[in-house]
């Protein structure tokens, strides 16, 4: 495949999981009336049957080529990436709101391109500063007055919800860096064979957080409240877990880090129009302003890794 084909799959690939990971935002506000820790464990019950159900036909096959260091990776990325992420991606949504959740894990494309860039891997970081610029922006003009609209909730739910969501931004940046070298590391697994794996090993890890979460915390609730917290966390776990994820490991395989991260912005983006639908308006002017801040920095980012491909692969 050529490198002009793989960005142009990879930025594809990027895009639509995004769309499907912008969902998740709206969940912990679908599910109010639930524990953080319940929608967490709720998501990934339901992502860990799935993901069993779909491996059914290739099962036997990708098991005979799971080995003990594939199953202890696995577990880990899951505790990183599924659990513990969401569990803080909850708590920042609930106590502070999604506007300052988005506006701390919006910086996801900043720190993973800083963190997983390596010398002589994709473009030069000195490159990227202006279009990483770009993207910062963007976050800020989001969320210019989220922190003052949180601070009306009160000192003590906006400090617990910036918490969670720098939980949340330290243990994805963790789990992408990770899951991508691992991923380039592991060629007898295709992308949907490891997220499939990934959704089995975090629905096994979710059983041990099920007695604490649904006997020991939240309320009372109807048979209706049931039906949206299966409703929502099947929708979510085979939207953005299943789908969202297979579509993530394919991007990371087909491009750099210091590219494939900042793909990451396009959650946030769809996670805002998502949103503005949720509420029933359109975008404010420097809402709109912020999400062409943010798309543009990442359309430069892809053209200066395009442009060095090209010179790449000039004759010379």
């Amino acid at each position: 495949m050529t490198p002009s084909r793989n960005l142009l799959l990879g930025l594809t690939c990027g895009v639509i999981a995004g769309a499907f990971w912008g969902g998740v935002f709206l969940a912990p506000k679908l599910l109010a009336d639930f524990t953080p820790l319940q929608a967490t464990a709720g998501r990934y019950l339901a992502y860990g049957l799935a993901a069993a159900v779909l491996l059914v036909p290739t099962g036997k096959s990708v098991l005979a080529r799971m080995d003990g260091r594939d199953w202890r990776d696995l577990l880990l990325l899951s505790l990183l990436g599924n659990l513990i992420y969401y569990v803080g991606l909850a708590v920042a949504v609930q106590s502070a709101g999604v506007a300052l959740a988005s506006l701390v894990i919006g910086l996801l494309p900043v720190t993973i391109t800083l963190v997983g860039a390596k010398p002589g891997e994709g473009t030069p970081l000195r490159r990227l500063i202006a279009p990483l610029a770009l993207i910062v922006a963007g976050g800020v003009c989001i969320n210019l007055d989220a922190f003052a609209a949180a601070g009306r909730a009160g000192a003590g739910r906006t400090l617990v919800g910036l918490a969670g969501a720098l939980l949340a931004l330290a243990v994805w940046t963790a789990y992408a860096v990770w899951n991508a070298r691992r991923l380039a590391a592991t060629p007898k697994f295709n992308s949907h064979e490891w997220s499939l794996l990934t959704g089995v090993a975090t629905g096994l890890l979710s059983l041990i957080i099920v007695v604490p979460a649904f006997a020991l915390g939240g309320k009372a609730h109807a048979a209706d409240a049931w039906g949206l917290f299966w409703g929502v966390s099947f929708a979510v776990a085979i939207g953005a877990s299943v789908i969202g994820n297979g579509l993530w490991n394919a991007a990371s395989r087909l491009l750099p880090l210091s590219l494939s991260g900042q793909l990451i912005v396009f959650e946030t983006v769809f996670a805002l129009l998502y949103g503005f639908l949720h509420e029933s308006r359109w975008p404010r002017p420097l809402e709109s302003f912020a999400i062409v801040l943010m798309l543009a920095g990442v359309l430069w980012s892809a053209r200066r890794y395009g442009a060095g491909q090209a010179e790449l692969n000039t004759p010379l």
